[in-house]
């Protein structure tokens, strides 16, 4: 009778079975040209057919020739041309100036409001109101409030340039929007780094700066951009008071001339200001998909 046993003196050696193979992976399957290039012509071809179609309406109407002087005047847009520019630097100075402003008065709220303990509710009310007054104001309201009201009262020690308190308004109202955001991208923190931020013996305000600061800001910056190509285009309602931005410069020479092509010019600028601004903003948004997609498998 035998056993089901190997006999002696054999050695089995597990390390020499066979070990499995991994599976290949899978073939690219070539396309074809006319897979390859047959959705970008029809895609192609249907946004010409489109906009075609809208080009001939608007063109064939009968005001045309009328608005096409009043609108589209090269001659008006090369001659209005360097005062709206001029204007538009002051946009950009102002928009950048306000966004830094912006970007850590927000922070700073949305600190504020994340802070946690019984001394620390003075703070917590103060932003709670804030945001709740300010996000709820039109902008618009706020700087006509700021740019005309706070010069007329000739405080001591204060500047009197519409200019600068029409781009405090503006900090003031962004700000709000901004520190909302601040607070998703912390709350969005998982409540782990938290617990072992306290473990390792770190104070509320070393967790918040080390563990929880650089999850939130990484989490929050396509938000962040997007709200920074939204203040670019506001900046130009600092007109509305007197500055003489680009918008305002248009105003000038359209009330000297009656032309209003000075203002397409001055829609133009900030077109090139904002459309890359605005595509660095989806080319951010598409890495932080493919990063969140990584490290979720």
């Amino acid at each position: 009778m035998t056993s089901g046993l190997p006999p002696q003196g054999t050695d089995i050696d597990a390390a020499s079975e066979p070990e499995p193979r991994r599976p290949l992976p899978p073939a690219r399957k070539k396309l074809s040209a006319r897979d390859r290039y047959l959705p970008a012509t029809i895609s192609i071809v249907m946004v010409a057919v489109v906009f075609g179609a809208i080009a001939y309406v608007v063109t064939s109407a009968e005001q045309w020739p009328r608005i096409a002087r009043q609108f589209f005047d090269l001659n008006a847009m090369a001659i209005s041309f360097p005062q709206v520019l001029r204007g538009f630097w002051l946009n950009l100075q102002v928009w950048a100036i306000c966004l830094f402003a912006i970007m850590a008065w927000g922070l700073v709220l949305a600190l504020f409001r994340s802070l946690t303990g019984p001394w620390f509710a003075p703070l917590r009310v103060f932003t709670i109101v804030y945001i709740d007054l300010f996000r709820g104001l039109p902008v618009l309201l706020l700087v006509l409030i700021f740019g005309f009201g706070i010069p007329a009262l000739n405080l001591p020690g204060l500047p009197n340039s519409a200019l600068f308190w029409g781009a405090t308004a503006m900090v003031i109202s962004y700000a709000a929007y901004s520190a909302e955001i601040y607070r998703s991208g912390i709350e969005a923190v998982h409540d782990g780094q938290r617990a072992a931020a306290t473990a390792l013996g770190l104070s509320q305000w070393q967790t918040m700066r080390y563990a929880i600061l650089p999850q939130a800001i990484r989490n929050v910056m396509p938000v962040l951009l997007n709200l920074a190509v939204a203040l670019q285009k506001d900046v130009a309602l600092l007109s509305v008071i007197g500055v003489r931005d680009a918008v305002r410069e248009a105003q000038i020479y359209t009330a000297q001339t009656f032309n209003y092509s000075s203002l397409i010019a001055a829609a133009l600028l900030f077109l090139v200001a904002t459309i890359p601004m605005a595509r660095l903003t989806d080319y951010i948004s598409k890495k932080d998909r493919q990063r969140r997609l990584q490290g979720a498998m």
